[in-house]
């Protein structure tokens, strides 16, 4: 898992530590020392805690004009123990959404397990980005973890969306695919 870095091509158009309205503004990061984990196994240092010990993240772009973020996971999403989705709404997303932010992309590829708990912040999350015509779509996420996630009934508040080649896009053109592909599904 240490090889396993958050997409970096983006870099030049955006920098969450850079970003003064990130929660991740002014983080350092090292090269060469890894700490974080997930159980036993070391995770690469670029990727961002957030308050969980099994899940970690990278917003790799926001764009505050049009109101979208795209944020890449990895690691095991467990609501069941961790209260994964309460400390990814309170300590990440609230923050981008009192920026406007309203139209989440997560790029869930690198999940390796979900753990249901309780519904309450998906409901929550998926109510505020609605009033303002949002969405949140959860990209890529391996076959194994959207069966959980659909047990539970969660892909009601975060759309599943397979787009394996999402690496070839600029930000706003992946972003406008998938807008287009919910319009149309609406219409």
């Amino acid at each position: 898992m240490h090889n396993i870095e958050p997409f970096y091509n983006w870099r030049h158009i955006y920098v969450s530590e850079e970003d003064e309205r990130s929660p991740f503004y002014g983080r350092v990061y090292s090269e060469f020392e890894f700490s974080q984990t997930v159980y036993n196994y070391y995770i690469h240092p670029q990727w961002d805690d957030f308050g969980s010990r099994t899940l970690y993240l990278k917003v790799i772009d926001v764009d505050y004009e049009l109101n979208f973020i795209i944020i890449e996971m990895i690691g095991e999403w467990n609501d069941a123990i961790e209260n994964d989705i309460m400390e990814l709404k309170r300590e990440v997303i609230d923050l981008f959404s009192k920026q406007h932010i309203t139209k989440f992309i997560l790029i869930t590829e690198n999940i390796l397990n979900f753990h249901s708990g309780d519904r309450d912040y998906y409901q929550e999350w998926y109510e505020e980005v609605s009033e303002e015509n949002g969405w949140i779509v959860a990209l890529n996420m391996p076959e194994a973890t959207q069966q959980d996630f659909k047990k539970k009934k969660l892909n009601y508040y975060i759309e599943l969306m397979d787009l394996p080649e999402w690496r070839v896009y600029k930000p706003y053109h992946l972003f406008k695919k998938i807008d287009d592909i919910l319009m149309k599904r609406l219409s």
